[in-house]
């Protein structure tokens, strides 16, 4: 296989799509004078450089349509930091302020903002089956006052399990970290890859914790038993301290795998991102605030489903953790880090 020296990298896209995911409508008429005031409630930190992007895109692309901060356009972001105290507390802040829509990132501020509001405008983004989840009955028809765009099935658990087992055929039992506050969706996941655990001899171990101080205990506790392995499912709060968690990981010797791009980088072992282009997502959500804005209803507004597969593997980290990984299974990564 061929190699480069730091990083090898193949991309091979698989886009699965609902509906298109159309650009913004340019061409519409250009926005009257008055000042719209759209919330954004983001499930990063404001310190972390990837939610801050996400938030620039949105802005880039409403300025697009013609929607400038300072112009016609007031912009309140709130951070939630992984928090579900701080989102419910920002969450009532935005409503408070009667904005015009609403923009809700992750599972956690979705819920928030729909138990608070059946009227205001609501564009979500990264929301994994939003029909699975009861907060729209179809994706062609939303209705009510929620769409926007989603990031794939829950399915995705099952793939995440067989990945970790291939990499790691020793491997008989595997925990999934979450924050049931964060990542209320924990449990969806959950069904998909107890589904599939019985096939590859894995015993699955529900691991929710609610704070930092509880993952290294959890870890440790979990870590007693041999052949053990890790999964961390979407959930704003294990994304926000994944770092120290890939730390831990490598010191009680797991190994892991979970859904952030960026996870391989902190010194996990693998990722399996069906996520889609989250930055495309923002920028597209740009287009549906636009059309919001200009009277068209939520409701009539399809969700939109991207999902574009990355498969990486930290090639580093495995040789640290004594595993030799088949050729077959480097040779379908998108990207080896070594």
């Amino acid at each position: 296989m061929e190699r480069h020296s730091a990083l090898r990298i193949t991309r091979r896209t698989v886009v699965a799509a609902v509906a298109p995911l159309a650009l913004p409508r340019l061409a519409r008429a250009q926005p009257t004078d008055r000042t719209a005031r759209v919330g954004v409630l983001m499930n990063y930190a404001a310190t972390q450089a990837e939610g801050q992007s996400f938030v620039a895109a949105f802005v880039d692309g409403m300025r697009a349509l013609g929607w400038t901060e300072g112009r016609n356009l007031r912009l309140d972001v709130r951070w939630n930091a992984g928090d579900a105290g701080l989102a419910r507390l920002y969450g009532a802040q935005l409503i408070g302020l009667s904005p015009d829509v609403i923009v809700a990132s992750s599972t956690t501020n979705l819920r928030i903002i729909e138990e608070a509001t059946s009227t205001v405008p609501v564009v979500f983004e990264s929301v994994t089956d939003p029909v699975a989840q009861g907060f729209v009955p179809s994706l062609s028809r939303p209705g009510g006052n929620i769409t926007g765009f989603s990031t794939g099935e829950f399915s995705v658990g099952g793939k995440w399990l067989g990945l970790l087992k291939e990499a790691v055929p020793a491997l008989t039992r595997a925990a999934l970290l979450y924050n049931p506050d964060t990542s209320p969706q924990a449990k969806f996941f959950l069904r998909a890859i107890n589904a599939g655990a019985p096939s590859l001899g894995v015993t699955v171990v529900d691991t929710p914790v609610r704070d930092e101080a509880a993952i290294e205990p959890a870890l440790a506790s979990f870590a007693q038993q041999p052949n053990g392995g890790l999964i961390l499912t979407t959930d704003s709060f294990t994304q926000t301290h994944q770092k120290p968690i890939a730390e831990l990981a490598a010191r009680y010797r797991l190994p892991s795998i979970s859904y952030a791009k960026s996870f391989a980088a902190d010194g996990g072992l693998l990722v399996y991102s069906s996520t889609g282009d989250q930055m495309s997502q923002f920028r597209l959500g740009a287009g549906y605030v636009d059309r919001i804005l200009k009277g068209e209803k939520p409701g009539d507004l399809p969700v939109q489903m991207e999902e574009r597969v990355q498969f990486i593997i930290n090639l580093k980290t495995a040789k640290a953790l004594g595993l030799t990984l088949a050729p077959t299974l480097l040779a379908r990564a998108d990207e080896v880090i070594e």
